[in-house]
């Protein structure tokens, strides 16, 4: 038995069904696409039960992968019943996508959630009256309390039942309905969408479009409006029978302040300061905490254990992987998607994407890709991560990008613990103005080249309403158990590859392979590609690894100021961690991942060898 959640975006759709199928969630790739789909299995009346999350969308009429995701899987007859999640408080624009799902003629029960809200609008709903309307079995609930939700499985497995709903349209396009399916014996919703142009049946799209012509010249306006029109009377219809005012309650409305440029653009900077401070000193201590306690008790015991060698390399390696996922990654991770879910629960979300959407949209992204970027400040693998939060593949590449560059605290270490301290404060400053030049202009450049069209953002406004701090831990820890599960075997795997190279040997042999690169190009001792390597397991072991090798912490008693600042930025610029990549695997793809490698490989290299022609 299987059964999918369908719904807008912000309906309550997700937080469903997060409460049927409790943690025990999977996230695959629905075939053909990119868009991943959430499924999780339930256990109801000894039945095992598989729940699937389909993505948020208004319509089942657009060109983006989520559509055209939801249309391929209400087609395919996958699910056994639909469960379609409307907002109690715009209850009239839900109803337009029900209108599309009903052509469909699946098994569909509605509910109609956020009823909590409503109440709090003074919004009355006639659950009968709906029901009688729509012709299927409807439900009041309020996810976020938890009200009523233990009976949608009931009222699916017991009273779904194929919907009869027919959206009453012009004459002319009921006519030409019925023409293409007397003529092709092709099924109305088929019709419905080659009358406006969508499908793949090239022998029904060219006669549909043949009349859809003739009707466009008799109505002076395109199929696809005449279409949307009588839906939305329909919708409109069903709303005012069904749903009355009784008393509001009085509230002050916070998006007169937070919507606004001013102040709305500050309250935005201060919580993102905010967000950003929380997420590195928070993060930053428990990766301390975390780091000494596992160097006290784990790694230096086992080093006087007295392995083998080969045994030793090997198994140092997986500890320092540990070390690095659960100490340096993990904090950071885990502090991020805390805050991110406290956001996202408050409903501030929309607000922050609305006031950033401009200044975004210059750089090929929307206001939504504010939130990584600015993470990708305390640590680049959340910020990979909360990627899903952008709707299209063209945006998440583009994103991609340029989080691989953002100075992270890790480069930041790199940053203060070289240039800061031997060089001087303004040149470690001048690093980052640098950064930040070669983003906008990798982000001007990426937004004229990455293929895919980019969509103007229309954004609903989340009901603002206080977090609950079971929601958002439940919320933080499905998002973090990806990571642990997930990138942190991938990170075990390449740090012991890592700790084979060395082992064999293989060191010595780079650093003579690359010593073009690093002495001649670069202008930097030998050494230094041994540091840059190590910096690839995580970016602030190249400083470590470059005292080590250097034989003191005194870098500046063995390095000229030129050579200290070219390896830094170099550093900084270089090829992501392995953290970041195995997460930029997972989300992207090893296509995307290579292209970010290469890229940032090569930028890092061609800063370097200019800074080096400059400082010389």
């Amino acid at each position: 038995m299987k059964i999918a959640l369908l719904g807008n975006p912000g309906a309550g759709k997700s937080l469903i069904f997060n409460q049927l199928t409790g943690l025990g969630v999977e996230v695959n790739r629905y075939p053909g696409s990119s868009v991943c789909l959430e499924c999780g299995n339930v256990c109801y009346k000894k039945e095992k039960i598989e729940i699937v999350d389909l993505p948020g969308i208004y319509s089942l009429d657009g060109s983006s992968e989520e559509e055209v995701l939801v249309r391929k899987f209400l087609e395919s007859g996958e699910a056994d019943i639909i469960v379609a999640v409307l907002d109690a408080t715009k209850l009239e624009r839900n109803l337009y996508l029900f209108s599309q799902v009903a052509e469909f003629s699946p098994k569909i029960i509605a509910i109609v959630n956020m009823i909590d809200d409503a109440e709090r609008q003074g919004l009355i709903i006639d659950v009968d009256t709906l029901s009688t309307h729509l012709g299927v079995p409807v439900l009041l609930t309020a996810a976020s309390e938890g009200r009523d939700i233990d009976r949608i499985l009931p009222l699916a497995l017991g009273s779904g039942r194929v919907v009869t709903l027919q959206v009453p349209y012009d004459h002319h396009i009921e006519a030409a309905l019925k023409s293409l399916e007397k003529t092709l014996g092709t099924p109305r919703y088929k019709n419905l969408l080659a009358l406006q142009g969508t499908g793949e049946d090239h022998m029904l799209l060219d006669a549909a479009g043949a009349i859809a012509h003739e009707i466009e010249q008799r109505h002076r306006m395109s199929v696809r409006q005449i279409i949307a029109t009588n839906r939305h009377n329909f919708a409109r219809n069903v709303a005012a029978v069904a749903v009355r005012q009784g008393d509001r309650k009085k509230t002050y409305d916070l998006d007169s302040l937070l919507t606004r440029v001013f102040p709305g653009v500050p309250i935005l900077i201060a919580i993102l300061f905010f967000l950003l401070l929380f997420v590195f000193v928070i993060g930053s201590w428990m990766q301390e905490l975390i780091v000494q306690n596992f160097t006290t008790y784990v790694i230096l015991p086992f080093g006087a254990m007295g392995f083998p060698p080969f045994v030793e390399r090997i198994g140092f390696s997986v500890l320092i992987a540990l070390e690095a996922g659960l100490g340096i990654a993990f904090p950071f991770i885990f502090t991020f998607y805390l805050g991110l879910s406290l956001l996202e629960d408050t409903g501030y979300m929309t607000r922050a994407a609305f006031l950033a959407d401009r200044a975004m949209h210059r750089l090929g992204l929307h206001g939504e890709a504010i939130i990584p970027m600015v993470i990708g400040f305390g640590c680049t693998v959340p910020a990979v991560m909360s990627l899903r939060i952008l709707k299209t593949r063209r945006e998440q590449t583009i994103a991609a990008f340029l989080i691989s560059m953002v100075p992270c605290s890790a480069r930041t270490v790199v940053i203060a613990g070289i240039v800061a301290a031997f060089v001087g404060i303004i040149w470690a400053f001048s690093i980052y103005l640098i950064v930040f030049v070669l983003i906008i202009l990798t982000a001007v450049v990426l937004s004229r080249i990455t293929p895919g069209e980019q969509f103007g953002m229309i954004v609903e406004m989340s009901v603002l309403r206080r977090p609950q701090v079971r929601l958002v831990l439940a919320k933080s820890w499905l998002r973090i158990k990806e990571f642990l599960f997930i990138a942190m075997p991938l990170l075990i795997i390449t740090s012991i590859a890592l700790g084979l190279f060395q082992y064999f040997g293989l060191t010595d042999l780079f650093q003579q392979m690359v010593a073009p690169v690093t002495v001649t190009l670069l202008g930097l001792p030998g050494y230094a590609s041994t540091a840059l390597l190590f910096g690839v397991f995580r970016k602030e072991l190249a400083f470590e690894t470059l005292a080590v090798l250097a034989g003191t912490a005194d870098l500046g008693s063995v390095m000229t100021a030129a050579e200290l600042y070219t390896f830094a930025i170099v550093s900084v610029l270089f090829i992501p961690c392995i953290s970041t990549i195995a997460v930029l695997y997972r989300q992207l793809g090893a296509r995307i991942t290579a292209l970010i490698s290469v890229y940032t490989v090569f930028l890092g290299f061609f800063v370097g060898a200019i800074i080096n022609i400059l400082m010389k």
